[in-house]
């Protein structure tokens, strides 16, 4: 799953716990599809109980008819599928015309166990897990969450996987650490940040972050040991700081997805060798970006935090790195 994807899902069900608050909610999700669709499977639209919708599952007509029929599931509470065609074919009535065929489920969700679930589902996602949820779709059973991934026929339940945004770890709370957690929150990361120096590491200088952890690195990192989808950014003061939270993330039952160290390339080696000398095979360095971030001429720390940010896009989408306009010159 995209990772901004992820992050809109969480949205999602933030909305949904909200909407929840003041009354019944009801959630539309696309189940299937096929063809040209604005939207893919496990797109999601929230309707409160005032009838305002959060989300988008593709606008259009196709988003209104759905719409329309959620206010009607807020009163009977009766769960089901809207179809939405986009084929445009002058047979029939079509919502629109990219090609392809929507279908949705509508499902009126109440009450403390659905708060529940709701709570249990962001939990679990903030904290950096998957999450399986299963909608039964015979119309009785409520949804519920599998311990592992299951295989139910479609036709039974929609099942889907939830995946935690990923969660960026900046160690060191210094000038390049506040300007790297307002650009890597733009692009969709959670943020966590952790250093030694609470004048630092504190909610002013990083509105933005989900935790500030001022207790030792080892601490902070065994605290994130759940988390799935975690990338790290060694921008600390000093090597002897690298050193010793390289070591601790190279210890990580879940390997990190990105671990980036600041500094010239003799601190990096520096920190190489030492992790040599622990006897750390070489295969666990191979997530291990250092110097931080790509060759773009950055010296101030706001365009440092640009390049950083630019490693972990090209980390996550599987870039190049290289110039657009290449070719054409």
């Amino acid at each position: 799953m995209p990772y901004e994807t992820c992050l809109l899902m969480v949205n999602c069900f933030q909305q949904l716990a909200q909407a929840l608050a003041y009354g019944p909610t009801v959630l539309a999700t696309v189940t299937s599809v096929r063809g040209s669709v604005p939207r893919e499977v496990g797109a999601k639209l929230v309707v409160d109980v005032n009838g305002q919708a959060f989300n988008t599952i593709g606008g259009g007509a196709g988003e209104a008819k759905v719409l329309r029929q959620a206010k009607e599931v807020l009163q009977t509470g009766h769960k089901q599928f809207v179809d939405i065609d986009l084929s445009g074919t002058p047979q029939g009535q079509t919502q629109g015309i990219c090609g392809g065929h929507m279908r949705v489920w509508l499902e009126r969700w109440q009450g403390e166990a659905a708060k529940f679930l709701v709570q249990t589902i962001l939990h679990q996602l903030h904290q950096g897990q998957s999450v399986t949820l299963v909608t039964p779709l015979d119309g009785v059973h409520d949804p519920y969450l599998a311990d592992e991934p299951v295989s139910v026929d479609a036709a039974i339940a929609f099942v889907e996987t939830l995946e935690p945004p990923p969660t960026l770890l900046i160690v060191g709370a210094g000038h390049v650490g506040i300007q790297l957690a307002k650009v890597a929150a733009l692009i969709g990361f959670q943020i966590v940040v952790q250093d030694d120096r609470p004048e630092w590491a504190n909610p002013e200088h990083y509105p933005q972050a989900s935790q500030i952890l001022t207790g030792e690195v080892e601490g902070a990192i065994a605290a994130l040991a759940a988390h799935q989808n975690l990338y790290a950014a060694l921008v600390t003061r000093g090597y002897t700081y690298d050193l010793d939270a390289l070591q601790q993330l190279l210890q990580r039952l879940i390997p990190c997805r990105y671990i980036g160290m600041i500094g010239s390339e003799k601190r990096v080696r520096q920190v190489y060798g030492a992790i040599a000398q622990a006897g750390i095979a070489k295969e666990r360095l191979a997530n291990i970006y250092g110097p931080i971030g790509l060759d773009i001429g950055a010296l101030t720390p706001e365009e440092i935090a640009v390049s950083i940010s630019a490693e972990l896009i090209l980390v996550q989408r599987g870039g190049t790195g290289r110039s657009l306009s290449e070719g054409l010159r």
